[in-house]
């Protein structure tokens, strides 16, 4: 088993999906005894500073010839003065979890810029890791021969003990459908789009948790619970922030219905989660989602489409028999997800494959 250094940016214990993900892959194959450095870079991400170019160049320059590296994806614009000149002598992987071009309100001058860097930078990659198809398209899409590129998606973490569907929906009928979120409170996720639908049913008698930080985009947080107010949800919906993953577990359990209105996901490790939660899901069709997300375990509208959305939650919250048919879809694709060490058995593989 080849050793191998990952670099990413920042922490490596941040609370995001794709930090999740690069975690599960270091502890994973830790407890097989496969030799794993770390390297957290500091500064700026994506959006690089010099502290941040500097360490990515001093990164590179300390590490021994024929080295492998994977380079989260997330750090790569910091890689742009630096990577040419170890090509040749390190065998350089990035692990892609989403297009940075892709992330929601970005300008279109920021947007472009990310797109060039990504379009130059991943060529000379000696291959590419990413957790689904749809994100492997968008690298070939920009120039990197197919098979450099490889598909891992994660594992998925089983609430501990599983939610019962069957208990949850024979409840009863009259009390307060309980709602979850789970994401990073930014304007990929599109919490401002769910609470604006949301308002639009205030007949029906529904709580909403979110839980994911508020820290990460002060400004979207803020826009937030502004909006929460002027619609006269206070009450009704509790910004949770991050919590621990007993609570966590805890909410799914307790959960009627999961909902995130995401305008770009590279894979979605959260919705994964509601499926292996039994829970009926009200989603987008943005990036991966629907390849992600069971059609028979969801309803999914475009990205943005705030009237289709509280559409699809009206008729999801009031419709019992059809919320059943959902968290029976969502139990049917449960048994095909993988678990974690699976996961990470595979993305080793295919690591292994790209470099040897």
């Amino acid at each position: 088993m080849t050793a191998f250094t990952l670099i990413v940016p920042g922490a490596l214990d941040q609370f995001t999906g794709g930090y999740l993900f690069d975690r599960q892959v270091v502890d994973g194959l830790r407890a097989i005894g496969r030799a794993v450095a770390v390297i957290e870079l500091p500064g700026e991400f994506p959006g690089t500073d010099e502290t941040a170019r500097a360490a990515a160049a001093s990164a590179l320059a300390g590490l021994p010839s024929g080295q492998t590296v994977v380079i989260d994806g997330l750090a790569l614009p910091a890689f742009t003065e630096c990577l040419d000149a170890h090509t040749a002598r390190l065998s350089i992987v990035a692990f892609v979890h989403h297009p940075l071009s892709l992330e929601t309100g970005l300008s279109a001058h920021t947007a472009q810029a990310y797109a060039l860097i990504e379009r130059r930078l991943w060529p000379q990659m000696r291959g590419l890791l990413c957790p689904s198809a749809h994100t492997a398209a968008a690298i070939i899409a920009a120039g990197v021969p197919s098979d450099r590129v490889r598909v891992t998606p994660p594992g998925t973490r089983v609430p501990s003990p599983a939610a019962a569907a069957t208990d949850r929906l024979q409840a009863d009928p009259s009390r307060v459908l309980q709602l979850l979120a789970v994401g990073t409170v930014t304007q990929r996720k599109g919490h401002l789009q769910l609470v604006e639908a949301l308002s639009r049913l205030q007949d029906i008698d529904w709580h909403l948790a979110c839980i994911g930080s508020l820290t990460r985009e002060p400004a979207c947080a803020r826009a937030l619970r502004d909006a929460i107010t002027a619609h006269g949800l206070d009450r009704r919906i509790t910004l949770a922030g991050e919590v621990s993953l007993d609570q966590l577990d805890a909410a799914y359990r307790g959960a009627d219905v999961f909902v995130l209105a995401s305008h770009h996901e590279g894979y979605g490790m959260v919705y994964a989660e509601a499926l292996a939660s039994h829970l009926p899901i009200v989603a987008t069709t943005a990036g991966a989602i629907p390849d992600t997300v069971a059609a028979d375990a969801a309803l999914l509208v475009a990205p943005g489409d705030v009237a289709a959305l509280s559409d699809a939650m009206r008729q999801v919250l009031t419709d019992l028999p059809f919320r059943r048919r959902l968290a029976a879809g969502a139990a049917r694709a449960a048994q095909g997800l993988s678990d974690w060490p699976t996961a990470v058995q595979r993305w080793a593989q295919a690591l292994d494959g790209l470099t040897a």
